[in-house]
């Protein structure tokens, strides 16, 4: 109703309905080129599928009827078919429709906001503004980190040499630009943060950069980790009063706990700093994976490092 309102959007699919009393001498006329369907107003139309849509106008409709009662609505009708064909059809178009991926819907995304007024702002009512601005971290980040140059995969990249795609890297961002002090930096100015960050990262881990492709550290499991760990690794660089754009301060940080992170692989072996981050079953972080384990892996590291000092 609201987008509907504001002309955000129009109905973007026809509504799918059905006319289970048909009479096909009454209702098809196939004289025409197109054939014809006619209605009358004894006729009833089923809703199969868009119900939403069209609860949606049915309020806007009481809200103002001059406004909104002449409103078209494109349909495609079933004819003729049994209330439990109805059934099957709404399940086959709700259970097999394949969404965008979500690396694409983020890039067409930012290339909304760019180009049409007002999506920001509806961005902004959703709380999603993160998708647009994580979009152009990360566009930003590739083009200028040596440590992330042809290791993110965009929409319609071949995967070979890349270890991520650019849709992890951005919604990894999203505790990051919605906290008050990395959130209100401008895009230059967090790209810098990052950029430093895994420098420092790099300093502590070298190997685990020389072929990032055998390591976990720059997939999905440890950028989201690592993104997570920085909300408070910043905050720490920040009372300590150290330059946030440099990456000696991130690594004296996270150094203790990097190396000392360890964890048993799928043989059941400990390992600890690089080799922890082994990609495949000689690594450690393949079992922290899941959302459950990705928190706990960030809790640990966490508590092996040092805590903040106030003065």
């Amino acid at each position: 109703m609201n987008d509907l309102k504001k002309r955000r959007v129009d109905l973007p699919t026809s509504v799918l309905v059905n006319l289970r009393e048909l009479d096909p001498l009454e209702h098809l006329d196939e004289r025409g080129d197109p054939p014809l369907l006619r209605l009358d107003g004894g006729d009833q139309l089923y809703i199969v599928d868009g119900q939403h849509r069209v609860e949606a106008l049915k309020r806007l409709i009481e809200e103002d009827e001059e406004k909104w009662s002449q409103y078209e609505v494109p349909f495609v009708s079933m004819l003729g078919a049994s209330e439990r064909e109805e059934i099957r059809q709404f399940y086959v178009v709700n259970s097999t429709a394949k969404s965008v991926r979500t690396d694409l819907a983020y890039d067409l995304l930012k290339q909304r906001a760019e180009s049409e007024p007002g999506v920001m702002d509806s961005l902004t009512e959703t709380n999603e503004t993160w998708k647009v601005r994580g979009q152009q971290i990360v566009e930003d980040l590739e083009k200028m980190s040596p440590l992330w140059r042809g290791r993110v995969r965009f929409p319609g990249d071949a995967a070979a040499g890349t270890v991520i795609g650019s849709s992890g890297l951005v919604g990894s961002l999203q505790p990051l630009l919605n906290t008050p002090y990395f959130g209100a930096l401008t895009t230059v100015n967090q790209v810098k943060i990052l950029e430093a960050y895994w420098q420092g990262i790099q300093k502590i881990l070298p190997e685990a950069f020389g072929d990032p492709t055998e390591y976990a550290l720059q997939k999905s499991v440890g950028v989201q980790v690592l993104h997570t760990l920085l909300l408070t690794v910043l905050e720490h660089v920040r009372a300590s009063g150290r330059s946030v754009i440099e990456p000696e301060p991130y690594a004296d940080v996270v150094e203790e706990a990097l190396l000392k992170l360890e964890g048993d692989n799928r043989s059941g072996a400990v390992v600890r700093g690089s080799d922890f981050w082994l990609a495949g079953a000689e690594g450690g972080a393949g079992t922290y994976s899941s959302n459950a384990g990705r928190r706990v892996l960030t809790a640990k590291i966490r508590n092996l490092r040092p805590e903040i000092d106030v003065e």
